[in-house]
């Protein structure tokens, strides 16, 4: 298996939402140090301070955070860091009886779900959880999806004709793609895919997927931004990555031959990643955080991820950005998120098993 080395962020697998093992706690409890150092945009604000731990990345979400304490004159103090680390700090604070967040950010549905089935989440309002689809939110009304990602396969169009693009994730283990493929295995949302076609289709089915995809000589990367990068520069074909790396790509460089394809809706490789937020059952003013979550599922939170960041904008009524192609939730999100988390551990073991490594 060929590998390319290239130093950019990742973002780490969301936590079980039905049971975390004690080796995975063991694994992540190293980074809470990290975790616990994230940024402050601080001050009093007129109205209050709420104060957000959050697994999305600073560059990402701060612009939206600092446009929503401007409008309601409400500060907010941010801890960045790994999704799973930051609820695992939220269980440790929880457990000594000291939460210090009042709203909990995760990069994927995992994590939260963590929090969710230890019972650290408070109940959100309906008029919150009606803002989006029932597809992208808690079915127990415990959080609610504000922003979506949606794994595509990423090609170059100066070296692969469009007609021999498959409709399936399954098709890329054949021998015609061997060598063609970029893979980040170690990257968490190629877990959070892993693990919903565990979900989906079973382990047996999964684990051979993972060894007809190792046996075809893949290469790996770090994250997602390095495949594209590599695609666009014609080092590899194509490869598995969350669809919006590319928009932001072209965004900056519309020259480039880098362009998504989409599988089938009911395919696996068509999974939409949530990204969840949820109001800790300990916080001070769950009124504030309410008012927060509200304000990144409004119209202007909804275009600001929409065309800043070009994800999927989740709430009822909000379209995609430009050339990012609408999809149906319905389609791409239709089986229990709760589940996506579940089992992690053996998710990281299989795609070790399988000779992957990344």
């Amino acid at each position: 298996m060929m590998t390319a080395t290239t130093a950019t962020s990742t973002s780490a697998a969301g936590a079980s939402r039905r049971r975390l093992s004690i080796s995975v706690l063991a694994l992540a409890t190293f980074a809470l140090a990290a975790a616990a150092c994230g940024s402050d945009s601080g001050g009093a604000g007129e109205n209050g301070t709420v104060t957000i731990y959050s697994g999305r990345a600073e560059r990402l979400i701060q612009p939206i955070l600092d446009d929503f304490s401007d409008t309601t004159d409400i500060a907010v103090d941010v801890k960045y860091g790994d999704s799973a680390d930051l609820a695992l700090l939220i269980e440790e604070e929880a457990v000594a009886g000291n939460v210090q967040a009042d709203v909990f950010l995760s990069q994927s549905p995992g994590s939260i779900g963590f929090l969710d089935d230890a019972g650290r989440l408070g109940e959100l309002p309906t008029a919150t959880l009606d803002l989006v689809p029932p597809t992208v939110r808690d079915a127990e009304g415990n959080w609610v999806g504000f922003s979506g990602r949606q794994r595509v396969l990423v090609y170059n169009a100066d070296l692969v004709d469009e007609a021999e693009l498959p409709s399936s994730v399954f098709d890329m283990t054949a021998p015609e793609w061997a060598g063609r493929v970029g893979v980040a295995p170690g990257n968490g949302s190629f877990q959070d895919f892993v693990t919903a076609m565990r979900v989906t289709e079973g382990d047996d089915v999964t684990m051979q997927w993972l060894d007809d995809l190792a046996a075809n000589d893949p290469i790996t990367y770090s994250n997602n931004s390095a495949i594209v990068a590599a695609v666009g520069r014609g080092e590899v074909d194509t490869g598995l990555v969350n669809h919006y790396y590319n928009y932001r790509a072209l965004d900056e460089d519309p020259g480039l031959p880098s362009r998504n394809h989409q599988f089938a809706p009911d395919d696996p490789g068509s999974l939409l990643i949530v990204t969840g937020a949820g109001i800790l059952a300990d916080s001070d003013d769950p009124a504030l955080a309410t008012e927060l979550i509200d304000y990144l599922l409004s119209p202007s939170g909804q275009e600001y991820f929409a065309d800043e960041t070009f994800e999927y904008p989740l709430a009822i009524g909000v379209e995609p950005s430009g050339d990012v192609p609408p999809i149906e939730f319905s389609d791409v999100s239709n089986f229990d998120y709760g589940q996506l988390g579940g089992g992690l551990e053996q998710t990281r073991q299989m795609i070790a098993d399988a000779g992957l490594q990344g």
